[in-house]
């Protein structure tokens, strides 16, 4: 005896021809369903906004407000230092940071999640083929397998394939693919931000590596000036014209400046790591020679840039992105109110015998409905919605604290950047000073008119005067830094011709 398949059968001849009309009406049916859930938004149409500022407390003459442009390219803003080794290194970080290649990764992940989303879109259709041997009845008496005393044993083989699909008729399919895309650019977002961060922390850690340089060549040609000095008290001592405590106190300013020498040595292989490892390498492979400091350049600040822009900040492109993923979540809660329509259909071969598989009268096929609510959840989908609006509300706010934190980020860069261009001249007014104070200390000294505790005051004051005015001058340049950071990458010549 053939059997069909489980809750399938086989129609008669005669009734084959009503198919195709009971399928025309239903077509109707999903057409009207489908129509009624285009119409349907069920994710709020909500608008938000973020604090503003006319203009800026501290902006240099000429600025002025300007409309946002977060697509703007961000360029290689590095090649502003004017440093050619700089220029050849900076783009390792992009290419070589763990960080960096993390995030890239996420990036990775939220599209293929994307794709994930969107194909519920689609029927899904699936095929089996199976065989089966059973077999009811007593125990065998004869020593062939295929009989045995009261019983029957046989094979099933069985061919098919099924489809099921649900349509979108509320938009939660929909909704889902919106906060799963939103998402995905929030991710890219925030790659540029991990992009961003690790090559401005690069480039900083640089400009420490090639300040320290500049304090090094400094201190070593100072150390050179503290040991002629010493050699010249020495032989004044030898010659009982000065006392043992001015010779002491020349060894003593000698081995500070040899301890901070030292120090500063540290100092610049730390900074050194540290860029090796923004560049995905082990220090032990990674090379950065002493090198000149291009101390004179400090990134200028074009006119009008603030405005146009701050809103470049990837961080705030991330924000903004995870408050429409969560106005979309509310769509997709909210679609848990209505039924589900779930559609169903199946086709296949049965038989006991391999070769009459595909024969006509071993075809089955089935289609099927099905159309769900919940009645009662004890107010779950409630929560859920209310949840979502929560979520909603507190990306705004994160949104918003964003934004705020960038003007003020901006703002503290530019009150850095006008307080150490003064700075920076004093200073070297400063550093003059005091070397033509330790020249004419030392000349004194010699003549015998005033004592070596002058001298090593005014040695003193003199190094110090110079160390201060190079870390001033790296203060300037990586305040300039960090105002290309907060507002989100650099700029260049041609960006804003086009403006």
């Amino acid at each position: 005896m053939t059997m069909g398949p489980p809750f399938s059968r086989t129609p008669p001849p005669a009734r084959a021809s009503r198919a195709p009309a009971r399928l025309a009406h239903a077509s109707l049916a999903l057409a009207a369903l489908l129509a009624l859930g285009a119409c349907t938004a069920l994710a709020p149409n909500q608008k938000f906004d973020a604090p503003t500022s006319a203009q800026f407390l501290e902006p240099p003459p000429g600025w002025m407000a300007a409309a946002p442009a977060d697509t703007l390219t961000r360029g290689p803003w590095w090649t502003l230092f004017d440093d050619p080794v700089l220029t050849q290194l900076a783009p390792q970080v992009a290419v070589s940071n763990q960080n960096v290649a993390a995030a890239a990764a996420a990036v990775e992940e939220s599209w293929a999640t994307v794709r994930e989303q969107r194909a519920a879109f689609f029927p899904t259709l699936s095929a089996d083929v199976g065989v089966t041997r059973s077999g009811v009845g007593g125990r065998s008496s004869s020593s062939s397998a295929s009989t045995s005393s009261g019983g029957s044993t046989g094979n099933r083989f069985s061919a098919g394939l099924s489809a099921s699909w649900e349509p979108d008729l509320w938009g939660r399919i929909a909704n889902t693919v919106s906060a799963a895309k939103a998402s995905a650019q929030a991710s890219e977002a925030d790659l540029a931000n991990a992009t961003l961060s690790a090559q401005a922390t690069f480039v900083t850690d640089y400009l420490s590596v090639r300040e320290a340089d500049a304090e090094i060549v400094t201190l070593k040609t100072t150390i050179t000036g503290y040991q002629r000095a010493l050699t010249i008290t020495q032989n004044r001592y030898n010659a009982a014209i000065a006392p043992k405590s001015d010779v002491l106190q020349a060894q003593t300013t000698l081995a500070n400046a040899q301890a901070d020498l030292a120090s500063l040595q540290q100092q610049r292989a730390q900074f050194f790591h540290a860029m090796a490892v923004l560049a995905g390498q082990p220090p032990a492979t990674f090379t950065l020679p002493s090198g000149d400091w291009n101390s004179t350049t400090v990134p200028a600040i074009p006119v009008g840039l603030p405005s146009d822009l701050l809103q470049r900040r990837p961080d705030i492109a991330s924000a903004e992105r995870h408050v429409e993923a969560a106005n979309a979540n509310i769509g997709v809660a909210r679609a848990a109110y209505f039924p589900s329509l779930t559609l169903s259909g199946s086709a296949g071969q049965g038989a006991s015998r391999l070769g009459d598989l595909f024969n006509a009268s071993s075809f089955a096929w089935s289609l099927g409905a099905s159309l769900a609510e919940t009645i009662f959840d004890g107010g779950a989908r409630t929560a859920r919605v209310e949840e979502a609006q929560a979520a909603w509300k507190q990306s705004v706010a994160q949104y918003r604290q964003t934004v705020l934190t960038a003007f003020s980020s901006v703002e503290d860069q530019l009150s850095a950047a006008a307080s150490l261009e003064q700075q920076q001249a004093l200073r070297k007014e400063a550093s003059q000073a005091a070397d033509q104070t330790e020249q004419i200390m030392q000349n004194q000294y010699r003549q015998g008119l005033v004592a070596y505790t002058d001298v090593v005051t005014a040695q003193a004051s003199a190094l110090s005067a110079r160390r201060a005015l190079m870390q001033v001058t790296l203060s300037r340049q990586t305040a300039a830094l960090q105002m290309i950071s907060a507002l989100g990458g650099g700029w260049s010549t041609q960006e804003l011709a086009t403006r």
